[in-house]
């Protein structure tokens, strides 16, 4: 082996010394790790229960590396639990050809209660689906829709391109809890959602199949990006807008909006959301913006879109986002994005909003 390549995965002994949080297939715990202190994620699924002085092995590489939303130890192995067996039900592989690959009931196969279903849905019959930029988008896009209309069944669909088990997402966990979120979907290697699919088109088919009137798209915490125009995966927005209209859906798209990143390549509307809806996407979007923008800023961002030649191909929409934020803010929910509350980055948290009421007024039952 080339010394200088190394590894790619860093692994430590520990033992666990404190359950911080249990919550539906997640464990946050707190490890010693060779002398040191530090939390830890398990997940149950993968590597079973875990408890006081239980021995485990760990991934401690993104922590090791100080990385953002992906910076934490993950539980590999627990030598309580040499044997866990699988299910009875699915064949489908995800994390495939790895030591951690998983096995799960696909809503394609045949052991699906909803396959039948599935196959006999060939459209989406102008079913608003809500793509959106960032995770920390869909709080707000739900609670507008809800706040509307209490009885509209939303799903959410996590892709690949952050997070691949849904577990490790709060802001899920707490907008099931609160039900504000109805159905979970994950879908390519994306896991442990209340809904397994291969692709995004099985798994916008799967959310008409099971009745729901409203999808919101997106990548799970962790967005992946590399200051480059290509290599980030936001860019699944032009993706996912494709995915939608092929299966004559209505693609209603949250740009990412942000006043105070320092990063230029994110100031005002991120280079993803730009590459997204000027080059990825080849059909017609709607565009959601804020009604609460001011002026400045509206015309700085029409600028830009006219610059990329958006609005050529795509259509701009205006709504007001406010009372899907107040909802929110009245129930204490924590609006944070990139490190930012609501009061640092208020238009983009007003866009995600807006896009859920847009999408809420086009619903077709």
């Amino acid at each position: 082996m080339n010394k200088d390549k190394g590894f790619m995965i860093r692994l430590r002994r520990g033992k666990v010394k404190k359950i911080i949080e249990k919550r539906e297939g997640v464990e946050e715990v707190l490890v010693e790790v060779e002398g040191i202190m530090q939390k830890a994620i398990n997940y149950v699924q993968m590597a079973g229960p875990v408890n006081i002085e239980d021995e485990v092995v760990l991934n401690t590489t993104a922590l090791f590396l100080n990385l953002g939303s992906g910076g934490y130890n993950f539980v590999i192995y627990n030598f309580s639990n040499s044997h866990l067996d699988i299910g009875q039900k699915g064949h489908i592989m995800k994390l495939r050809y790895t030591p951690l690959q998983i096995k799960c009931l696909s809503v394609e196969e045949k052991g699906s209660s909803l396959r039948e279903k599935i196959e006999n849905t060939t459209s989406l019959e102008g079913m608003p689906v809500v793509i959106v930029p960032l995770h920390s988008a869909i709080a707000a896009v739900c609670a507008s829709i809800k706040y509307l209309n209490d009885n509209v069944k939303i799903a959410y669909i996590m892709t690949d391109g952050g997070a691949l088990p849904i577990f490790f997402s709060k802001t899920v966990y707490v907008l099931k809890k609160l039900k504000l979120l109805d159905l979970t979907i994950t879908v390519g290697h994306a896991f442990g959602g209340d809904l397994e699919a291969v692709t995004l088109y099985s798994g916008l088919i799967a959310a008409k199949a099971a009745g729901c009137h409203i999808v919101i798209v997106g990548v799970g915490p962790g967005i992946v990006g590399t200051e480059t125009k290509y290599g980030n995966t936001g860019i699944i927005q032009g993706e996912a807008i494709n995915a939608v209209n092929i299966l004559k859906g209505k693609a209603i798209v949250v740009p990412r909006i942000m006043l105070n990143d320092k990063r230029e390549r994110h100031y005002l509307v991120s280079h993803h959301t730009l590459t997204a809806l000027s080059e990825i996407a080849l059909t017609k979007a709607f565009v959601v913006l804020s009604e609460e923008m001011d002026v400045k800023t509206r015309e700085l961002v029409l600028k830009r879109f006219t610059e990329y030649k958006i609005l050529e191909k795509h259509e701009v929409i205006f709504r007001e986002g406010k009372k899907g934020i107040e909802y929110l803010r009245g129930i204490n929910f924590n609006l944070i994005t990139m490190g930012k509350d609501y009061e640092q980055e208020s238009y983009y948290f007003l866009t995600a909003a807006a896009g859920g009421v847009f999408a809420a007024e086009n619903i077709r039952y």
